[in-house]
């Protein structure tokens, strides 16, 4: 809390001042004593001070504070807590507004923003108690998180699991904060590299990779197939019939135009597998013997079938990047 300035009375000359009768009368008796070459002249006459103020509201305030500069320039000796004191400024809003951290350490000649407000306190979040959810057949736990619109590391968290544990039927999950209000709006994250819509349909990828559990090799291979083929955009164009994030052709089985559009659909046929949409109809990752250990680009290409099998090479490391980003 700030301390309210010391009132500031007006000031009187010296020959001013209100003394009590008896002291003036001893005084005066003092002197008398004394030769004349040393008695005080005759005192001017005596004028009252104005009547107290009843509060310190009604002192009038002789000099308005400075305001504060927008910058301070770091001076030898200076700390972040010394310079939020100077200025009466909050900690913790002089550090963020400069991007410093409790341990920051601030040197002579750096210039610091002041510009900022004191913040306002936060309203506590309030208490949601969790949500019981029992697992179904089929269920996993990136659909049921998606389902009640929280991540799926939170119901992880909840609940003690990995992404390698397996749960049951008739299990009941916990679900933190199903009823929680969310922010009322969040950008969606977006990986290096990549805009909102190529975020999104690599987030589709892991999402339906987690889900049918392949492994984090298997995603980045997805992942790297649909930049190189249509720069991770649902295209409905391409090569000849080629459509979809995985330029997949209906004359060669992989499905309808409209079902390679459906990019849900289209990522569970490149992956393939026992949950094929396609069936044995096409070939998917899961579908190629011993592909684990295959070349990140011979695996891609042992799905594709591209013209270009290099090209997916040079997809491996970024895709590594957006998997830790998105996954």
């Amino acid at each position: 809390m700030r301390r309210l300035p010391s009132p500031v009375l007006p000031s009187l000359p010296r020959s001013s001042v209100i003394l009590p009768a008896a002291v003036v009368g001893t005084i005066a008796l003092a002197l008398t004593g004394e030769s004349s070459a040393h008695a005080a002249p005759p005192a001017p006459p005596l004028t009252a001070l104005p009547p107290a103020p009843a509060s310190l509201a009604q002192i009038p305030v002789m000099q308005a504070a400075a305001a504060v500069p927008a910058t301070h320039t770091v001076e030898p000796g200076d700390t972040v807590w010394g310079i939020a004191q100077r200025y009466g400024l909050d900690v913790g809003a002089l550090q963020a507004a400069n991007g410093l951290a409790g341990d920051s350490i601030i040197r002579p000649g750096q210039v610091l923003s002041l510009g900022v407000a004191m913040p306002a306190p936060a309203a506590p979040a309030p208490e949601v108690a969790p949500v019981g959810y029992e697992v179904t057949a089929g269920d996993t736990v990136s659909a049921i998180a998606a389902a009640h619109g929280v991540s799926t590391d939170a119901v992880l968290a909840a609940n003690g699991l990995t992404r390698d544990s397996i749960i049951y039927p008739g299990e009941v999950l916990q679900i933190p904060s199903a009823a929680a209000p969310g922010p009322a709006s969040v950008d969606p994250v977006l990986a290096p590299g990549l805009d909102a819509e190529q975020s999104e349909n690599a987030r589709l990828i892991i999402r339906v990779g987690r889900e049918l559990g392949v492994s984090d090799r298997g995603i980045l291979i997805a992942l790297g197939t649909a930049m190189q083929e249509s720069w991770l955009r649902n295209l409905d164009w391409g090569d000849r019939d080629s459509l979809g994030l995985f330029q997949q052709r209906p004359s060669t089985g992989w499905g309808t135009p409209d079902q390679i559009l459906d990019r849900e659909r289209s990522t569970r046929v490149f992956y393939g597998g026992p949950a094929d949409p396609n069936g044995s109809d096409t070939r998917g990752l899961l579908d190629i013997p011993g592909w684990e250990n295959l070349p990140y680009a011979d695996a891609a290409q042992a799905v594709q079938i591209s013209a270009y099998p290099d090209r997916y090479a040079q997809w491996e490391q970024p895709a590594t990047t957006w998997l830790a980003v998105l996954g």
